[in-house]
């Protein structure tokens, strides 16, 4: 019969890709894991593993029983779960880098209620998270919508929130005129290779907005820091908790009535099994106060 020890190490080598990589992740020796895994096979009355090439790789049947083998140790995680505190054990959530701030302070705050929850946060970009989600590396993460968004039947989604695009311009510019305003400064703009900046690009292609290139940044920080210098002006997501309508050195314009909305959603495994984290941390999500918005989005 195999144990459960043997499932993690499998997943673990299953995720990794070779036994030395796995090894490391379990804390056993190469040896060992070369061991459970014969054991496993052996158990299972199948081969899991190609071993003629020179690098250990999944044979089919492995490859077959990967997502049942997540499964698995996903329910046996939920279940080791106390009721007096669903909310405890590791998990790994993930953001892009322009929600990480508010994700961050959700998480604080669900750590503070419950002190047995062991979080690890990280970000990377939209495209590269849902893979990640798919692949088990993350558990949750927030990411950035877009129209031809296609998940696999394996991840599920659940909306965040929704923030509009803002022409964002240094206080000392008066002018209200948008298209005027792209004219005449120079226009800095958020990176095109990640989602938030082909949303901002199709909704100034939507709206016949024509801009005065400048500088094209990887950092909504830094692009935001070079308005309240009247460096240049920027459209932007209003960022959520960012508070940006407060700033005395800035000032911001809805590009569009109704506005375009750029749509952070959640995603994560349909099989995960720890959904009252997932739900938890979605509540606190919402519990602050979202940027006024509208029913139009990209």
């Amino acid at each position: 019969m195999s144990t459960i020890r043997m499932l993690k190490t499998f997943r673990a080598v299953a995720r990794s890709g070779s036994f030395a990589a796995a090894a490391e992740k379990v804390s056993l020796t190469q040896a060992a894991v070369s061991l459970q895994m014969r054991g496993l096979e052996q158990a299972l009355g199948r081969q899991l593993f190609d071993r003629s090439a020179r690098q250990v790789a999944l044979s089919r049947q492995g490859m077959e029983i990967v997502a049942k083998v997540e499964q698995i140790l996903e329910l046996l995680a939920e279940l080791e779960t106390t009721s007096a505190d669903a909310l405890q054990g590791p998990v790994t959530i993930a953001a892009v880098v322009s929600v990480i701030g508010a994700l961050s302070m959700a998480v604080a705050k669900l750590k503070t209620a419950h002190p047995r929850l062991d979080a690890r946060l990280l970000s990377a970009r939209s495209d590269e998270l849902a893979t990640m989600v798919q692949n088990g590396e993350v558990d949750i993460a927030a990411v950035v919508a877009t129209p031809d968004d296609a998940l696999p039947d394996s991840l599920k989604w659940t909306t965040l929130y929704t923030e509009p695009l803002m022409l964002v311009v240094s206080r000392k510019i008066s002018d209200t005129d948008i298209q005027h305003i792209l004219h005449s400064h120079g226009f800095l703009r958020f990176d095109r290779r990640v989602r938030t900046g082909r949303v901002i690009d199709q909704a100034l292609h939507q709206l016949g907005l024509t801009v005065n290139e400048y500088l094209e940044l990887n950092s909504i920080e830094t692009i935001v820091a070079l308005v309240r210098n009247n460096v240049g002006v920027a459209v932007l997501p209003q960022l959520h908790h960012a508070g940006w309508q407060h700033d005395a050195s800035l000032h911001l314009l809805p590009l569009s009535s109704p506005p375009v909305l750029r749509t952070i959603g959640m995603i994560q495994r349909a099989s995960f099994g720890r959904g009252g984290i997932a739900a938890a941390l979605i509540d606190t999500l919402n519990a602050v106060p979202a940027a006024p918005g509208a029913s139009s989005s990209l």
